[in-house]
């Protein structure tokens, strides 16, 4: 697979990633261990050089499966993890003091089998801690070697210019995908600007874009989508409209639409890594195959134009979680 540099850090990875969250979190029943950890080695075996995981996704399950998949090839990948949250779990609310995030990078890599974050996110702003406190903390624990490179997630233009004045940023990780395009009004400008990377997580709008969700599917009682808005089955339905653009678009190319949804992301700037998630073999292969296509100037013309046409319904995330977001 093809590598890309997360802005002017350094930082290389396979072009598109592994968002592990899902594995342990979020969308269901955990995977069963083994076939996460045999999935995991796969998609090494395939290319992807680049894991993304959190504390909170458990919490704790996720980093301590990750760091038993991929602790025989530790120095071949680059492994992103997270701070941010009371306790690690994400209900509770954000708690980045210092002394917290010292802790969890301490924690982190015990259960990440290692002695060094590739990549250590803010999973949130706090509102209570400055966020120079905060880059401030991540470059002592860089000086340390403990930390690799520092980054944020789900951050505003304000916190992003405060912390990189600080410690410089090598990548924001943010929701971006052709269904969710907020970051290209304000966030993408100055990710250009400073030189950080950017890293999209639900590049697939957590599933939808795959064309394997539609009005009548159900969700686990414990898949967080059930209460996301853009997922009621009314605006499943609504939103139906761009998965059948998507899928023609995707037959008129010998592609799945989930491989056009990806080629698109990774046509709109070469310091753009997406992280699309999965718990199967074959969606696995079908994303890492979407690395291999090239999107000209004028498919991407076409596939903006054919979008622009049709609003999305719905918000990306209930009113308690969008007040975690562009602090």
């Amino acid at each position: 697979m093809q590598t890309r540099q997360l802005g002017n850090s350094g930082l290389e990875v396979s072009a598109i990633g592994f968002g592990c969250m899902g594995l342990s979190f979020g969308y269901g029943p955990s995977t069963d261990k083994q076939t996460a950890i045999d999935l995991l080695r796969a998609a090494f075996d395939q290319g992807v050089t680049f894991f993304d995981t959190a504390e909170a996704y458990g919490p704790f399950v996720n980093e301590e499966l990750l760091g038993e998949a991929l602790q025989p090839v530790r120095d071949q990948v680059v492994i992103a993890t997270k701070f941010g949250f009371r306790d690690g779990v994400s209900t509770k609310g954000p708690d980045s003091r210092p002394e917290r995030i010292r802790q969890v990078a301490d924690e982190a890599l015990k259960r990440l089998r290692t002695d060094r974050i590739d990549l250590f996110y803010q999973h949130r702003v706090d509102p209570a801690v400055p966020m120079e406190d905060v880059a401030g903390t991540v470059k002592d624990l860089i000086q340390a070697g403990k930390v690799k490179h520092f980054g944020l997630s789900e951050a505003g233009v304000t916190s992003i210019r405060k912390a990189h004045a600080v410690q410089p940023i090598a990548a924001l990780q943010s929701e971006y995908s052709l269904w969710w395009r907020e970051p290209e009004k304000e966030i993408l400008p100055v990710l250009d600007e400073l030189g950080i990377g950017f890293v999209p997580f639900s590049p697939l709008g957590k599933g939808f874009l795959t064309g394997k969700i539609d009005a009548t599917t159900t969700f686990d009682k414990t898949d967080f989508r059930n209460v996301v808005p853009r997922f009621s089955e009314e605006n499943r339905k609504a939103n139906q409209a761009l998965v059948d653009l998507l899928s023609t678009m995707a037959a008129e190319r010998q592609a799945t639409p989930a491989q056009i949804a990806l080629a698109w992301l990774l046509a709109q700037n070469p310091w753009i890594v997406p992280i699309p998630g999965t718990t199967k073999l074959h969606r696995l292969e079908e994303n890492i195959g979407a690395a291999a296509i090239t999107l000209s100037t004028d498919d991407i013309g076409q596939i903006n134009t054919a979008f622009a046409q049709i609003p999305v319904q719905g918000d990306r995330y209930p009113e308690h979680l969008q007040k975690l977001v562009g602090k």
